[in-house]
């Protein structure tokens, strides 16, 4: 198996720091707000991640986090006239109910910062005794990473402490790219925002808190760190850069998925053109979206467009439509059980482990899918079904598979199953009664809404087109 190493720039072979056992550190959200397409995409690359590692025999300990103390949080709970801590925590919940909306699986911890002042201040008296943090210049309570002191600094990124943008000067601190380990607090910001210190009340720096909370859950040298491609620099940088400046191996491999834009556009609150979960939620099923957000490998960018979700439903619809069409066919066969003993494709898992290559895998899936079709209109029962179990077992690593989802969709299938019923009812007395011609018109009417009828011997079935 091999894994795109952001720090490195290649592909390496995946090999764990302890045989059976995989740690995953993701950055989570920063809750001053509620989830949009970027952050589900996120969410679901390291989802489909530790299914893929899970599905190989490890042992995979993901811990995501929740970032809600910040300079947003705080902003906007200004702005909303609001308590911050209240903000931050509605936003998680509703962070979380897309997650699970979703499909994402609840990772093994999900630690708040808030929840870890004392490990992010031990982190800084570590630096400080190392020699590499330093008390404000100016005698105020902000603590600063000294990057002069450590000369890895800008290994992530691959570039020079002096060609680093977005570094701010400031008369506290000896050089603009020095960051904040420890922040004091200030007159208009609540009590409740600080925390008492050797340094005086404040609260942590927003990279201080994801290294404390990385080494806290997954020890100081764990496997993959992984997060959004924004968040390379600065914060995995200024991350990387303490953790080992504090004598932390860290992460063995940095991984980072892909934006998402918008009709090519960068996604942004100045365009007016942000996407938030809600919009997409209001157009196709959680289901779809799932299969949208990982129709491109994680790395690449994702673009979304108006018509990405109907696509995407369609796609998903032949998978799944096949897998109706065999159950229903097979099901008064010897082939109606699914076949343990059938494994995945071996075409799928070397997609899988090729940096985790979720489109070539779904090809696989659709060839199965073609091919599982061809065998049922030829009447190869036993090939068929071996491909339905493929098929099965794909989807589960993926987080597709039609089990899954049986009860987000069941009280949709459920409404439009009785609506088709009485449709195919109302077929039938037309076809008794030789009136061939509301027979068909009702067939074309359920056609023309995307519903296949299947006539029988006894029974009309129906399925998605």
């Amino acid at each position: 198996m091999k894994i795109f190493d952001t720090k490195t720039s290649e592909l390496r072979d995946f090999t764990p720091n302890n045989a059976g056992q995989v740690g995953i550190y993701v950055c989570g959200p920063t809750v001053q707000s509620t989830a949009h397409i970027g952050h589900l995409r996120s969410a679901l690359s390291y989802d489909v991640m530790a299914r893929w590692l899970t599905h190989l025999g490890l042992n995979v300990t993901l811990v995501r986090n929740v970032t809600d103390i910040d300079d947003k949080v705080l902003e906007k709970a200004v702005e909303q006239k609001q308590n911050w801590w209240s903000l931050a925590y509605a936003n998680e919940l509703s962070f979380a109910a897309d997650f699970r909306r979703l499909g994402i699986q609840a990772p093994s911890y999900e630690p708040r910062a808030t929840g870890h002042i004392p490990q992010m201040l031990q982190l800084i008296a570590t630096l400080i005794e190392r020699g590499h943090a330093y008390r404000a210049l100016d005698g105020s309570n902000n603590v600063y990473f000294d990057t002069a002191s450590w000369p890895g600094y800008g290994e992530l990124t691959h570039q020079s402490p002096e060609d680093m943008e977005g570094q701010e000067a400031s008369a506290d601190k000896k050089r603009a790219q020095d960051f904040a380990l420890w922040k004091a607090a200030k007159p208009f910001e609540p009590e409740t925002a600080a925390w008492d210190s050797e340094y005086g009340r404040g609260r942590p720096g927003w990279h201080i808190e994801c290294s404390a909370m990385a080494s806290h859950y997954l020890g100081t040298h764990f496997d993959i760190h992984g997060g959004g491609l924004d968040l390379r620099f600065p914060h995995h940088e200024n991350e990387l850069a303490q953790s080992a400046a504090a004598g932390h191996l860290f992460a063995n491999y940095w991984v980072h998925n892909g934006l998402v834009t918008v009709v090519g556009q960068k996604m942004s609150k100045s365009l007016g053109n942000s996407v938030y979960s809600s919009d997409l939620f209001g157009l196709a099923s959680a289901q779809t979206v799932r299969y949208y957000l990982g129709s491109a490998h994680y790395r690449s960018a994702l673009d979304y467009q108006p018509s990405v979700l109907a696509e995407a439903d369609a796609a998903l619809g032949r998978i799944l439509g096949f897998l109706e069409r065999a159950a229903r066919e097979l099901a008064p066969t010897r082939f109606s059980a699914p076949d343990a003993a059938i494994s995945i494709p071996q075409e799928f898992a070397t997609e899988m482990n090729d940096d985790f290559n979720v489109p070539a895998a779904l090809a696989v899936v659709h060839e199965l899918v073609r091919s599982g079709n061809s065998d049922l209109d030829e009447q190869r029962l036993r090939e068929a079904s071996q491909k339905r179990d493929q098929v099965t077992l794909m989807l589960e690593v993926l987080g597709l598979a039609p089990s899954q989802w049986e009860s987000q969709v069941s009280q949709e299938h459920q409404a439009l199953d009785s609506l088709v019923q009485a449709l195919i009812v109302e077929r039938d007395r037309a076809r008794d009664a030789k009136d061939y011609a509301t027979a068909d018109r009702i067939r074309e009417q359920l056609s023309a809404a995307g519903i296949e009828l299947s006539d029988s011997q006894n029974q009309t079935h129906w399925s998605l087109n």
